[in-house]
């Protein structure tokens, strides 16, 4: 025991303490996890319930009909089991209704197995619920519990339509894909997005801003922007300096990607996206892959981001191999309608 306890530094009374201040903490986390995924399996198992004696004899139907849900809640709500209003049985319902195929095998599973399959909080799969496309559905859950993310991430992803940005450059296979496994990376092009969505900056379209500006919102809110920008993306520098034949250049935002194991370097335009834009960042890229970049890394990636581009620019600019990719931003929210119409053009 004494060995034990000096391998965790407990030779004065702060430290004793703080070692059970992060016991404490640690336990209650696990424990506020377990009871959430509890809630979440009840809550399955109640609209379980429902459903199932909704489909039974005609005679219940009768009987019950659409105040089944009022005279449950009146019951349960009298016997003090809270989460019986209405409103949450009638979710309850629906939650079993999106997620039926867990029912097939319920007679098998310990409830312990069957909690250990939501990985959610209960918040989170009621606003899932609320999106009708059952693929569209299945990317965001998954992308919610590989990312980690709360609530209010989730809501903004939606809100910034995700799912259908990433659809603009897919074909079919990868369409399904993307509702089978999330986003996967595997090349440049699976990280790129078009358009991104700044409107965490809180510029306004009718105000002038200039390109600095532009990159010291992001700075600012570089939280966000690597949110923006997907997985495994790690902030490396701002303004880099590039210098050769006594010439100094800099590159505006440099990432690296975990995940492709390569550079990521990205230059802001305000305005409509030149040629030249594209032969700068090539420069940029030969430079990182020849001078910077180990022999174990992949190619740099080169992102030009720009207020709006002409794809036929692009195309006549850079080979089909090339690992610089051009994306347009948006300082707003864009409605699904104007996504959809996006996708609908680039599949043209």
């Amino acid at each position: 025991m004494s060995k034990s306890l000096s391998k965790h530094n407990l030779n004065s009374f702060k430290h004793l303490s703080s070692a059970l201040k992060k016991i404490q903490e640690s336990h209650f986390e696990y424990a506020q996890k377990t009871i959430n995924r509890a809630l979440v399996s009840r809550n399955w198992f109640f609209g379980y319930y429902i459903v199932e004696f909704e489909n039974g004899s005609a005679t219940r139907k009768e009987t019950y009909g659409k105040n089944l849900i009022l005279e449950l809640s009146k019951v349960l709500t009298g016997e003090g089991i809270k989460g019986c209003s209405v409103t949450n049985l009638k979710q309850c319902r629906n939650f079993y209704l999106a997620y039926p195929e867990i029912g097939r095998t319920v007679s098998d599973q310990s409830q312990g197995e069957l909690i250990n399959q939501f990985k959610l909080n209960w918040s989170h799969y009621i606003f899932l619920m609320s999106i009708k496309d059952k693929e569209e559905r299945n990317f965001y859950e998954i992308e919610c519990i590989s990312e980690n993310w709360s609530l209010r991430e989730l809501k903004r992803q939606f809100d910034s339509s995700l799912y259908e940005r990433l659809l603009v450059s897919k074909n079919d296979d990868k369409v399904k894909q993307l509702s089978k496994e999330g986003q996967v990376i595997a090349s440049s092009k699976d990280i790129i997005k078009d358009p991104y969505i700044l409107e965490f900056l809180n510029l306004s379209e009718k105000e002038s801003y200039s390109e600095s500006d532009l990159e010291s919102g992001i700075i600012d809110k570089l939280e966000h922007f690597l949110l923006e920008l997907g997985k495994g993306f790690l902030f490396e520098a701002r303004q880099k300096r590039l210098s050769f034949e006594e010439e100094h250049f800099y590159v505006d935002l440099v990432f690296y990607n975990r995940l492709l194991r390569a550079y990521v370097l990205i230059d802001l335009k305000i305005g409509e996206l030149k040629h030249q834009d594209l032969g700068q960042m090539q420069m940029y890229v030969n430079y990182f892959d020849r001078f910077v970049k180990k022999d174990y890394e992949n190619k740099t990636i080169g992102i030009v981001i720009c207020k709006k581009k002409k794809d036929a620019l692009v195309e006549i600019t850079l080979p089909e191999d090339s690992n610089i990719h051009a994306s347009e931003y948006r300082l707003y929210l864009p409605s699904k309608k104007q996504i959809k119409e996006q996708i609908e053009n680039a599949n043209h």
